[in-house]
Protein backbone atom coordinates (compact mmCIF):
# COMPACT_ATOMS: atom_id res chain seq x y z
CA UNK A 1 0.00 0.00 0.00
CA UNK A 2 1.41 3.22 -1.07
CA UNK A 3 2.30 5.61 2.41
CA UNK A 4 0.46 8.99 2.46
CA UNK A 5 2.58 11.90 1.85
CA UNK A 6 2.42 14.98 3.73
CA UNK A 7 3.95 18.40 2.48
CA UNK A 8 4.40 20.96 5.38
CA UNK A 9 4.18 24.47 3.39
CA UNK A 10 6.18 27.36 4.74
CA UNK A 11 7.65 30.40 4.09
CA UNK A 12 11.75 31.14 4.34
CA UNK A 13 12.33 33.89 6.68
CA UNK A 14 14.96 35.83 4.63
CA UNK A 15 17.26 35.00 1.40
CA UNK A 16 19.28 32.78 3.61
CA UNK A 17 16.42 30.26 3.22
CA UNK A 18 16.03 30.03 7.03
CA UNK A 19 12.81 28.50 8.49
CA UNK A 20 11.04 29.82 11.27
CA UNK A 21 9.72 26.29 12.89
CA UNK A 22 12.30 24.17 11.52
CA UNK A 23 12.37 22.08 14.87
CA UNK A 24 8.89 21.54 15.03
CA UNK A 25 9.03 20.12 11.47
CA UNK A 26 11.83 17.92 12.70
CA UNK A 27 9.61 16.65 15.51
CA UNK A 28 6.53 16.67 13.17
CA UNK A 29 8.45 14.70 10.72
CA UNK A 30 9.51 11.70 13.57
CA UNK A 31 6.15 11.39 14.37
CA UNK A 32 4.49 10.97 11.46
CA UNK A 33 6.61 7.89 10.06
CA UNK A 34 5.12 6.58 13.58
CA UNK A 35 1.61 6.60 12.53
CA UNK A 36 2.47 6.14 8.73
CA UNK A 37 3.37 9.29 7.11
CA UNK A 38 5.82 10.38 5.06
CA UNK A 39 6.30 14.08 5.13
CA UNK A 40 8.77 16.55 3.90
CA UNK A 41 8.73 20.55 4.30
CA UNK A 42 8.42 22.88 1.32
CA UNK A 43 8.25 26.67 0.28
CA UNK A 44 6.95 27.84 -2.86
CA UNK A 45 10.16 28.97 -4.02
CA UNK A 46 11.25 25.20 -4.33
CA UNK A 47 8.52 24.24 -6.70
CA UNK A 48 9.11 23.63 -10.56
CA UNK A 49 5.98 23.83 -12.00
CA UNK A 50 7.08 22.80 -15.66
CA UNK A 51 8.13 19.58 -13.95
CA UNK A 52 5.65 19.23 -11.60
CA UNK A 53 8.32 18.16 -8.84
CA UNK A 54 9.35 20.21 -5.14
CA UNK A 55 12.94 20.05 -4.50
CA UNK A 56 11.88 19.24 -0.68
CA UNK A 57 13.26 19.38 2.45
CA UNK A 58 13.62 16.09 4.67
CA UNK A 59 14.70 15.15 7.79
CA UNK A 60 16.76 11.76 8.17
CA UNK A 61 16.24 11.00 12.07
CA UNK A 62 18.97 8.18 12.08
CA UNK A 63 21.57 10.68 10.85
CA UNK A 64 19.98 13.60 12.32
CA UNK A 65 20.54 15.44 9.28
CA UNK A 66 18.32 17.61 6.51
CA UNK A 67 18.49 16.55 3.09
CA UNK A 68 17.03 17.95 0.00
CA UNK A 69 15.71 15.54 -3.10
CA UNK A 70 13.26 16.15 -5.51
CA UNK A 71 9.52 14.81 -4.78
CA UNK A 72 5.96 14.36 -6.71
CA UNK A 73 3.52 16.84 -5.04
CA UNK A 74 2.08 15.45 -1.61
CA UNK A 75 -1.32 13.79 -1.23
CA UNK A 76 -1.65 16.47 1.18
CA UNK A 77 -0.89 20.40 2.31
CA UNK A 78 -0.45 21.39 5.74
CA UNK A 79 -0.33 25.35 5.13
CA UNK A 80 2.08 27.14 7.88
CA UNK A 81 2.85 30.10 5.88
CA UNK A 82 2.09 33.25 7.96
CA UNK A 83 1.77 36.55 6.73
CA UNK A 84 4.83 38.52 5.15
CA UNK A 85 6.09 41.61 3.13
CA UNK A 86 7.72 41.48 0.04
CA UNK A 87 8.02 38.74 -2.50
CA UNK A 88 7.96 35.82 -1.04
CA UNK A 89 4.33 35.97 0.00
CA UNK A 90 3.27 36.93 -3.22
CA UNK A 91 4.67 33.32 -4.47
CA UNK A 92 2.84 32.02 -1.82
CA UNK A 93 -0.51 33.74 -2.86
CA UNK A 94 0.15 32.45 -6.42
CA UNK A 95 1.37 29.17 -5.18
CA UNK A 96 -2.26 29.19 -3.47
CA UNK A 97 -4.38 29.76 -6.51
CA UNK A 98 -2.34 27.64 -8.75
CA UNK A 99 -2.75 24.74 -6.82
CA UNK A 100 -6.23 24.90 -5.10
CA UNK A 101 -7.27 21.76 -6.14
CA UNK A 102 -5.09 20.03 -4.27
CA UNK A 103 -5.85 18.77 -0.63
CA UNK A 104 -5.07 21.36 1.79
CA UNK A 105 -5.79 20.57 5.48
CA UNK A 106 -5.89 24.56 5.97
CA UNK A 107 -7.21 27.25 4.32
CA UNK A 108 -6.31 30.69 5.15
CA UNK A 109 -8.43 32.86 7.32
CA UNK A 110 -9.15 36.30 6.80
CA UNK A 111 -7.97 39.95 8.75
CA UNK A 112 -8.67 40.50 11.83
CA UNK A 113 -11.00 42.90 11.55
CA UNK A 114 -13.17 40.39 8.77
CA UNK A 115 -13.37 37.74 11.34
CA UNK A 116 -14.47 40.10 14.39
CA UNK A 117 -17.43 41.06 11.53
CA UNK A 118 -18.33 37.64 11.23
CA UNK A 119 -18.27 36.62 14.35
CA UNK A 120 -20.06 39.01 15.78
CA UNK A 121 -22.88 38.07 13.71
CA UNK A 122 -23.67 35.59 15.90
CA UNK A 123 -24.86 35.46 19.71
CA UNK A 124 -23.60 32.92 20.78
CA UNK A 125 -20.09 34.51 20.04
CA UNK A 126 -20.88 38.27 20.43
CA UNK A 127 -20.48 38.13 24.37
CA UNK A 128 -16.89 37.30 24.61
CA UNK A 129 -16.13 40.14 21.77
CA UNK A 130 -14.39 43.23 22.83
CA UNK A 131 -16.17 46.33 21.29
CA UNK A 132 -13.90 46.96 18.23
CA UNK A 133 -14.21 48.85 15.27
CA UNK A 134 -12.21 49.50 12.02
CA UNK A 135 -9.88 52.92 12.57
CA UNK A 136 -10.90 55.55 9.92
CA UNK A 137 -9.30 58.57 12.21
CA UNK A 138 -8.65 59.90 15.30
CA UNK A 139 -12.48 60.44 16.52
CA UNK A 140 -12.76 56.28 16.67
CA UNK A 141 -10.31 56.35 18.78
CA UNK A 142 -11.40 59.45 21.04
CA UNK A 143 -15.03 58.36 20.86
CA UNK A 144 -14.05 54.23 22.40
CA UNK A 145 -12.06 56.73 24.91
CA UNK A 146 -14.93 58.50 26.68
CA UNK A 147 -16.18 54.83 27.56
CA UNK A 148 -12.90 52.69 28.32
CA UNK A 149 -9.64 53.83 30.62
CA UNK A 150 -7.94 51.80 28.20
CA UNK A 151 -7.89 51.00 24.15
CA UNK A 152 -5.74 49.21 22.04
CA UNK A 153 -4.70 49.88 18.24
CA UNK A 154 -3.63 46.86 16.41
CA UNK A 155 -2.66 46.25 12.66
CA UNK A 156 -5.57 44.21 11.12
CA UNK A 157 -2.78 41.45 9.63
CA UNK A 158 -0.04 42.35 12.27
CA UNK A 159 1.33 39.56 14.40
CA UNK A 160 3.99 38.01 17.16
CA UNK A 161 2.51 41.61 18.94
CA UNK A 162 4.19 44.36 16.49
CA UNK A 163 2.76 47.43 15.82
CA UNK A 164 0.30 47.65 19.15
CA UNK A 165 -0.37 50.23 20.69
CA UNK A 166 -1.84 50.54 24.22
CA UNK A 167 -3.43 54.37 25.37
CA UNK A 168 -4.40 54.47 28.76
CA UNK A 169 -6.82 57.89 30.07
CA UNK A 170 -4.86 59.02 32.65
CA UNK A 171 -7.20 60.86 35.81
CA UNK A 172 -6.59 64.36 34.59
CA UNK A 173 -8.46 63.50 31.35
CA UNK A 174 -6.66 65.93 29.14
CA UNK A 175 -3.37 63.45 29.73
CA UNK A 176 -2.79 59.89 28.23
CA UNK A 177 -0.23 57.11 28.68
CA UNK A 178 0.95 55.57 25.43
CA UNK A 179 3.00 52.09 25.29
CA UNK A 180 3.94 49.82 22.60
CA UNK A 181 6.05 47.84 20.56
CA UNK A 182 7.06 48.98 16.86
CA UNK A 183 7.05 46.55 13.86
CA UNK A 184 10.27 45.12 14.67
CA UNK A 185 8.78 43.98 18.48
CA UNK A 186 11.08 46.14 20.27
CA UNK A 187 8.75 47.89 23.25
CA UNK A 188 8.93 51.72 22.31
CA UNK A 189 9.42 54.37 25.26
CA UNK A 190 6.39 54.82 27.28
CA UNK A 191 5.24 58.11 27.35
CA UNK A 192 2.69 60.63 28.87
CA UNK A 193 1.11 63.06 26.22
CA UNK A 194 -1.00 65.81 26.48
CA UNK A 195 -4.54 64.73 24.58
CA UNK A 196 -3.58 67.41 21.27
CA UNK A 197 -0.57 65.21 20.50
CA UNK A 198 -2.39 61.57 20.04
CA UNK A 199 -3.60 62.70 16.62
CA UNK A 200 0.03 63.73 15.41
CA UNK A 201 1.05 60.50 17.23
CA UNK A 202 -0.69 58.19 15.35
CA UNK A 203 -0.32 59.53 11.70
CA UNK A 204 2.99 58.40 12.50
CA UNK A 205 2.33 54.60 12.72
CA UNK A 206 0.39 54.77 9.19
CA UNK A 207 -2.62 53.41 10.43
CA UNK A 208 -5.55 54.51 8.32
CA UNK A 209 -8.01 51.38 7.18
CA UNK A 210 -5.16 48.85 8.51
CA UNK A 211 -5.71 48.99 12.12
CA UNK A 212 -8.33 48.30 14.67
CA UNK A 213 -9.00 50.29 17.90
CA UNK A 214 -10.31 47.82 20.51
CA UNK A 215 -11.49 47.79 23.91
CA UNK A 216 -8.73 47.02 26.94
CA UNK A 217 -9.75 44.29 28.83
CA UNK A 218 -8.14 44.70 32.75
CA UNK A 219 -5.51 41.82 32.71
CA UNK A 220 -2.53 43.70 34.98
CA UNK A 221 -0.85 41.11 37.31
CA UNK A 222 -0.08 42.88 40.38
CA UNK A 223 3.54 43.74 39.44
CA UNK A 224 2.27 45.37 36.51
CA UNK A 225 2.53 42.53 33.44
CA UNK A 226 -0.02 41.56 31.79
CA UNK A 227 -1.09 38.38 30.80
CA UNK A 228 -3.69 36.26 28.35
CA UNK A 229 -4.49 32.44 27.60
CA UNK A 230 -3.47 30.80 24.43
CA UNK A 231 -5.88 27.87 23.66
CA UNK A 232 -5.33 25.77 21.10
CA UNK A 233 -8.43 23.51 19.44
CA UNK A 234 -7.39 21.36 16.93
CA UNK A 235 -9.05 18.16 14.95
CA UNK A 236 -8.56 14.75 16.53
CA UNK A 237 -7.91 11.32 14.50
CA UNK A 238 -11.73 10.90 13.95
CA UNK A 239 -11.78 14.43 12.18
CA UNK A 240 -13.28 15.96 15.41
CA UNK A 241 -12.79 19.46 16.69
CA UNK A 242 -11.04 18.95 20.54
CA UNK A 243 -9.32 21.04 22.69
CA UNK A 244 -5.57 20.24 22.97
CA UNK A 245 -4.86 22.51 25.65
CA UNK A 246 -4.58 26.47 27.00
CA UNK A 247 -1.48 28.23 28.47
CA UNK A 248 -0.98 31.03 30.38
CA UNK A 249 1.25 33.72 28.68
CA UNK A 250 2.68 36.96 31.16
CA UNK A 251 4.24 39.29 29.14
CA UNK A 252 7.51 41.09 29.65
CA UNK A 253 7.99 44.44 32.12
CA UNK A 254 6.62 47.78 30.21
CA UNK A 255 5.14 45.35 27.68
CA UNK A 256 1.86 45.76 26.04
CA UNK A 257 1.29 42.46 24.82
CA UNK A 258 2.08 38.73 26.30
CA UNK A 259 4.02 37.05 23.28
CA UNK A 260 6.40 34.70 23.79
CA UNK A 261 8.71 35.73 20.85
CA UNK A 262 7.96 39.89 22.53
CA UNK A 263 10.09 38.76 25.62
CA UNK A 264 6.71 36.79 27.26
CA UNK A 265 6.70 33.86 29.18
CA UNK A 266 4.05 30.70 29.63
CA UNK A 267 2.72 29.68 33.07
CA UNK A 268 0.35 27.13 33.52
CA UNK A 269 -3.56 28.19 33.64
CA UNK A 270 -4.77 27.27 37.03
CA UNK A 271 -1.46 28.36 38.79
CA UNK A 272 -2.68 32.02 37.19
CA UNK A 273 -6.18 31.46 37.83
CA UNK A 274 -5.80 30.35 41.17
CA UNK A 275 -4.26 33.92 41.86
CA UNK A 276 -7.00 35.70 39.43
CA UNK A 277 -10.07 34.24 40.35
CA UNK A 278 -11.34 33.16 44.36
CA UNK A 279 -13.86 30.36 43.96
CA UNK A 280 -12.36 26.88 42.26
CA UNK A 281 -16.02 26.51 40.67
CA UNK A 282 -15.85 29.88 38.78
CA UNK A 283 -12.83 28.76 37.73
CA UNK A 284 -13.72 25.44 36.38
CA UNK A 285 -16.67 27.09 35.09
CA UNK A 286 -14.22 29.45 33.05
CA UNK A 287 -12.93 26.39 31.90
CA UNK A 288 -15.84 24.23 30.83
CA UNK A 289 -16.83 28.21 28.76
CA UNK A 290 -13.04 28.40 27.26
CA UNK A 291 -13.69 24.94 25.44
CA UNK A 292 -16.92 25.37 24.43
CA UNK A 293 -15.83 28.79 22.68
CA UNK A 294 -13.00 27.21 21.09
CA UNK A 295 -14.69 24.67 19.47
CA UNK A 296 -17.90 26.84 18.39
CA UNK A 297 -15.23 29.18 17.12
CA UNK A 298 -13.42 26.53 15.00
CA UNK A 299 -16.71 24.78 13.89
CA UNK A 300 -18.13 28.47 12.78
CA UNK A 301 -15.28 29.48 11.19
CA UNK A 302 -14.77 26.43 8.77
CA UNK A 303 -18.13 26.33 8.01
CA UNK A 304 -17.41 29.87 6.62
CA UNK A 305 -14.00 29.56 4.82
CA UNK A 306 -13.17 26.17 4.39
CA UNK A 307 -10.85 22.99 5.61
CA UNK A 308 -9.50 24.00 9.17
CA UNK A 309 -7.30 21.87 11.29
CA UNK A 310 -6.09 24.01 14.31
CA UNK A 311 -6.84 27.22 15.18
CA UNK A 312 -5.27 29.19 18.18
CA UNK A 313 -7.50 31.78 20.25
CA UNK A 314 -6.18 34.52 22.07
CA UNK A 315 -8.14 34.96 25.48
CA UNK A 316 -8.48 37.50 28.10
CA UNK A 317 -10.02 36.90 31.63
CA UNK A 318 -11.31 39.38 33.95
CA UNK A 319 -11.12 39.14 37.24
CA UNK A 320 -15.46 38.14 37.37
CA UNK A 321 -14.26 35.08 35.18
CA UNK A 322 -15.72 36.98 31.93
CA UNK A 323 -13.95 35.89 28.64
CA UNK A 324 -12.73 37.87 25.74
CA UNK A 325 -11.80 36.90 22.69
CA UNK A 326 -8.71 39.00 21.45
CA UNK A 327 -7.58 37.38 18.10
CA UNK A 328 -8.22 33.97 16.35
CA UNK A 329 -4.88 32.60 14.47
CA UNK A 330 -4.45 30.15 12.34
CA UNK A 331 -1.20 29.14 12.01
CA UNK A 332 -0.45 28.58 16.00
CA UNK A 333 2.72 28.37 17.30
CA UNK A 334 2.61 25.67 20.61
CA UNK A 335 5.49 26.76 22.89
CA UNK A 336 3.47 27.36 25.04
CA UNK A 337 3.15 23.79 25.77
CA UNK A 338 6.55 23.26 26.28
CA UNK A 339 7.32 26.02 28.29
CA UNK A 340 5.03 25.22 30.81
CA UNK A 341 6.91 21.63 31.03
CA UNK A 342 4.27 19.35 29.88
CA UNK A 343 5.76 17.19 27.47
CA UNK A 344 2.66 14.65 26.98
CA UNK A 345 0.32 18.36 26.02
CA UNK A 346 3.36 19.91 23.65
CA UNK A 347 3.69 16.33 21.63
CA UNK A 348 -0.30 15.90 21.19
CA UNK A 349 -0.28 19.67 19.68
CA UNK A 350 2.27 18.37 17.46
CA UNK A 351 1.00 14.81 16.82
CA UNK A 352 -3.20 15.86 16.56
CA UNK A 353 -3.06 17.73 12.98
CA UNK A 354 -0.98 14.60 11.57
CA UNK A 355 -3.56 12.17 13.13
CA UNK A 356 -5.98 14.37 11.53
CA UNK A 357 -4.09 14.12 8.32
CA UNK A 358 -3.54 10.31 8.10
CA UNK A 359 -7.84 10.14 8.80
CA UNK A 360 -8.66 12.01 6.06
CA UNK A 361 -6.25 10.60 3.56
CA UNK A 362 -8.13 7.36 4.27
CA UNK A 363 -11.44 8.77 4.27
CA UNK A 364 -10.42 10.43 0.88
CA UNK A 365 -9.16 6.81 -0.55
CA UNK A 366 -12.08 5.11 0.79
CA UNK A 367 -14.92 7.70 -0.32
CA UNK A 368 -15.12 6.44 -4.38
CA UNK A 369 -15.95 3.04 -3.17
CA UNK A 370 -18.73 3.62 -0.78
CA UNK A 371 -19.99 6.19 -3.68
CA UNK A 372 -19.99 3.15 -6.20
CA UNK A 373 -23.48 2.27 -7.43
CA UNK A 374 -24.20 -1.38 -6.20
Amino acid sequence: MPVPVLGILTLYLNDKKVLEEKAVYQKMIVEGRKIGLDIYVFTPMDVNDSKRRIFAMEYDAKKGTWGRSWRHFPDMIYDRCRIQKGYRFSQLIEFRRRYSHLLFLNKPLRNKWTIYEVLSRRPEFRKYLPETHLYQGLSDVHQMMKKKAVVYLKPINGTGGRGILRVERLKDRHQYYIQGRNQERKIITPQKIHVSRLGAILNSWHMKERYLVQEGIPVDLPDGRVHDYRMLVQKNAEGNWQLTGIAGRVGAPRSVTSNLHGGGHAVSMNVILEKWIDNEENRAKVRRNCEELGIGVAAYLERQYGALCELALDLAINRKGEIYLLEVNPKPAREVFSQIGDAELYRQAIVRPLEYAAWLYNQKKEAPKTNQPQ
